[in-house]
């Protein structure tokens, strides 16, 4: 449904981290960065598997309230990792890997709150 979704956070290198860690064990990387140059404003970056960047974010007035993402893992090893390593860039937990039926049968998720404390999620719906 959607290419791709994007929001300003209150410290961009601060996030960018945080987002370079976490995402990694998910195969997403820095995909593209546009400098204040190049925007008119501040920077930005984009996340996503090489040369496809779909989940931005940027400098400017960071989102009031809790946003929510959540990232398709490959298995549930990867949820695992994604945990992991988003806590190791400096995300607090907000719900270690498991499974969660209320949602689906197998639905296996772990989250996390980012920097500007919005929920990011890992999710594998794949059976073990």
């Amino acid at each position: 449904m959607l290419d791709h979704v994007g929001f300003p956070v209150s410290d961009y290198a601060r996030s960018k981290a945080f987002y370079l860690g976490a995402l990694a064990p998910l195969g997403y990387g820095l995909a593209m960065e546009v400098s204040p140059a190049q925007t008119g404003g501040g920077s930005q970056g984009g996340f996503g598997p090489k040369g496809r960047p779909q989940f931005w974010i940027g400098t400017g007035t960071p989102v009031r309230g809790q946003v929510h993402f959540a990232f398709v893992a490959k298995d549930r090893a990867a949820v695992r990792a994604f945990y992991d390593a988003a806590l190791k860039a400096g995300g607090k937990d907000n719900g270690p890997p498991g499974l969660r039926p209320q949602y689906h049968a197998n639905y296996y998720g772990a989250f996390v709150l980012d920097p500007d404390g919005h929920n990011v999620e890992a999710v594998c719906r794949l059976p073990e």
